[in-house]
């Protein structure tokens, strides 16, 4: 394991998804002496497993309406602006997304309009556009692919949309540049105890099972679904706080939804949305809700695909038969309990800190989009814990790690180093201005070319991740890095000898090392 025992961080973040990540940033601003730990890949699990927008909640919304539900509507509230602010602060890894409503029946068209003329009212002056309301005939030719068949109207609407591991990435990227440390596959299997005080923990690397321990002034919890298993390394008689929801997406080849916008499926059999969304170069949908047990990998069950398909034949003419499926994920929530919900689907995503008797700061619950909130709460409340004056929070207008530089001026730069335009976007898509790093790595290495002829996946692509990004398995830069294994497992299994290859000469691996990886992989890949 690498260094830096010995050391004694102000905080010690347990987690490297978005609020771990986002709770770096936020500190290493703050002049906070940070080391993060995650026990496998930084978003491995929920953080790369979402829907991918940044949005308030339409179906908050809805509920709060419908049940003068406060902490529904401060969610909602919260949401947009947050929007607003994830937007500006990376916008060559998020953007404005407009998605279209099919109603089928007359009595929805006032009610929906009405609701999502409203959700615009509630972004005031951080709205992305209007919504509108669109005959059947505009709406067709808006979004191609949608059920003619007794379509009434369609309502248009704004959120944004994003590409979340890389966000962790430039998150962590960041933070690092601040003087934050990140180490992933290195798993917290202690906590270090003086006095009744939590002085710091004791992690086991993942990759060669060396042991190290790390002090700390302040252990923060943000380990998502899990939480309530390193509050119990604390004390192990603690009442649970968390539910976990298991969500489901499929992946669809672009045919399924040809134009720019999304689709929001306002009504499923059990009351939930769905989301139809364009994805890169692909068609994500999504998302169940149920509840679910913890598990590391967590794949869709059959139940889960069949109920997508259901709703999805009933919204568009193109049938979608399972065949057509390229690719299927599934996540776990951080829900907190609330007593009297008779499901997942009635839990607010909202979040909490909690301050153990031991001095563990636990942040958990709330959703993508709220990232930069949750961090903020957090780390105002470690400075209080540290006896600290507080400080001011900074991320509100901090760009991330790829977006200190124009859009413009990144296509220009990397038109003149020679890639096709596919490539262009996917590494801007991905990069933003590190882009040109990868450019001038490209030349200097002579390593030219894709890892797969049907995808702008660059050899210097993975060798620039290798080097910048804490690619340490074939799966971080295949499934988070790239997202290639996410949405099509086929195309990431014929890149996989030589991703393997690449990297047992970088870390001069043994057979053993390199069989075991590789079966690791295949396993991850199969669909």
């Amino acid at each position: 394991m690498s260094g830096h025992a010995g050391e004694r961080y102000d905080l010690l973040i347990v987690g490297g998804g978005a609020t771990g990540a986002g709770v770096a940033l936020d500190a290493a601003l703050r002049g906070l002496k940070v080391l993060l730990l995650e026990r496998n890949d930084f978003a491995e699990g929920t953080s790369s497993r979402s829907t991918k927008l940044v949005h308030g909640g339409v179906r908050y919304l809805e509920a709060a309406v419908k049940h003068l539900d406060r902490e529904q509507y401060a969610l909602v509230r919260e949401g947009l602006s947050e929007r607003e602010i994830f937007l500006r602060n990376a916008p060559h890894l998020a953007h404005p997304l407009q998605l279209l409503t099919p109603l089928y029946r007359w009595s929805r068209v006032p009610y929906v309009y009405a609701g999502l003329v409203l959700y615009d009212l509630l972004s005031g002056r951080a709205s992305l556009g209007r919504s509108r309301l669109l005959g059947p005939s505009t709406a067709r030719r808006r979004s191609p692919g949608i059920r003619t068949e007794g379509l009434k109207a369609a309502v248009s609407y704004w959120d944004g949309a994003f590409r979340d591991s890389r966000m962790v990435v430039a998150l962590l990227q960041s933070a690092v540049e601040l003087g934050a440390v990140v180490r992933n596959h290195v798993e917290v299997t202690q906590l270090r105890k003086e006095g009744g005080r939590i002085v710091g923990v004791r992690a086991r690397s993942r990759l060669d099972d060396t042991e190290q321990s790390y002090e700390a002034r302040l252990v923060v919890n943000a380990t998502g679904p899990y939480a309530d298993r390193l509050r119990r390394l604390d004390d192990p008689g603690l009442s649970p706080l968390m539910i976990p929801s298991r969500g489901v997406h499929i992946v669809l080849p672009k045919r399924f939804l040809p134009g720019k916008e999304g689709i929001l499926i306002p009504r499923t059999r059990d009351g939930r949305v769905l989301f139809v969304l364009p994805y890169l170069d692909y068609c994500l949908a999504g998302t169940t809700d149920e509840e679910g047990t913890l598990e590391e990998d967590p794949r869709p069950k059959e139940e889960e695909i069949d109920y997508l398909l259901e709703h999805l034949n009933g919204t568009f003419d193109l049938q979608v038969e399972r065949n057509s499926i390229l690719a299927a994920f599934a996540g776990l929530r951080p829900l907190i309990r609330k007593p009297g919900a008779h499901s997942t689907a009635e839990l607010v995503r909202e979040y909490l800190t909690e301050l153990s008797p031991g001095g563990m700061l636990t942040i958990t619950g709330g959703k993508w989009t709220s990232y930069r909130a949750m961090a903020e709460a957090a780390v105002d409340k470690a400075l209080d814990a540290l006896g600290e004056a507080p400080r001011p929070c900074r991320t509100r207008d901090y760009p991330v790690v790829g977006s200190r530089e124009t859009r413009a001026e990144t296509l220009d730069r990397l038109q003149h180093a020679g890639f096709a335009p596919e490539e262009i976007r996917h590494l801007y898509a991905h990069y933003g201005d590190r882009s040109l790093t990868i450019a001038e790595l490209a030349k200097r290495e002579k390593l030219t070319g894709r890892l797969h002829p049907d995808h702008p996946l660059l050899r210097a692509e993975l060798l620039y991740t290798l080097r910048n990004e804490w690619v340490l398995k074939p799966l971080d830069f295949l499934v988070r890095r790239a997202s290639l294994g996410l949405l099509d497992p086929r195309a990431a299994l014929d890149c996989l000898p030589e991703v393997l290859e690449l990297l047992r000469r970088e870390y001069g691996w043994d057979e053993a090392t390199l069989q075991a990886r590789r079966q690791e992989a295949e396993k991850r890949l199969s669909f």
